[in-house]
């Protein structure tokens, strides 16, 4: 069982631990910025029912709205979707310390692309967390990253795999090709940014 004692405490974290959140919404604290935004919508929830019940159930827990714990941050992200080994974490509680997680999944929503392909990115890899998936259904492609390398912001992942919808993705860390052709598309947007 893996302790989540490691992440920093700061004036953000007591904020966010207090934050009454409205109905509707989620919250994050990502590197000390709180960030709320609007529910997902249809497609986006689709597919992450897609991925989950394509997760074998005997060996690991695939959850929703599952808060995570980053040693060293002062980050508690929330997934799309976490991924726990049977036995690596036990609770209770609302953070699941990232050591603890083999997989985590990002849906790319409209507001979320920068965090999503970014700081998201580093922060798991941060966590040390062995595979981050991310979905994007305006690209209609997936980008499989896995081997973190590094500490705090320089952290990042060293093998990166991009899928196009409809062609399976190999998640190697659970022993399974995730089938992407029921995954739904939205249209382009223009983006500031994407890595």
């Amino acid at each position: 069982m893996t302790a989540v004692d490691d992440r920093l405490i700061t004036d953000a974290v007591r904020a966010f631990e207090d934050l009454e959140v409205p109905e509707g919404f989620k919250a994050e604290l990502l590197r000390g910025d709180i960030v709320m935004m609007a529910g997902p919508d249809w497609v986006h929830n689709l597919i992450v029912l897609h991925v989950q019940k394509q997760i074998p159930l005997a060996g690991w827990y695939p959850v929703q709205t599952q808060d995570i714990a980053i040693p060293g941050e002062s980050s508690e992200p929330q997934p799309d979707l976490v991924v726990v080994e049977h036995g690596a974490f036990d609770g209770p509680g609302r953070l699941v310390p990232a050591p603890a997680v083999t997989l985590l999944v990002e849906v790319v929503s409209k507001n979320s692309a920068n965090a999503d392909y970014g700081i998201k990115r580093s922060m798991y890899a941060a966590g040390r967390v062995p595979a981050y998936l991310i979905i994007d259904p305006f690209e209609a492609e997936c980008l499989l990253l896995t081997e973190p390398a590094r500490a705090g912001e320089d952290a990042d992942y060293t093998v990166e795999r991009r899928v196009k919808f409809g062609e399976p993705v190999p998640l190697d860390v659970l022993g399974i090709k995730l089938d992407t052709g029921e995954f739904g598309t939205l249209p382009k947007f223009k983006r500031y940014h994407r890595p």
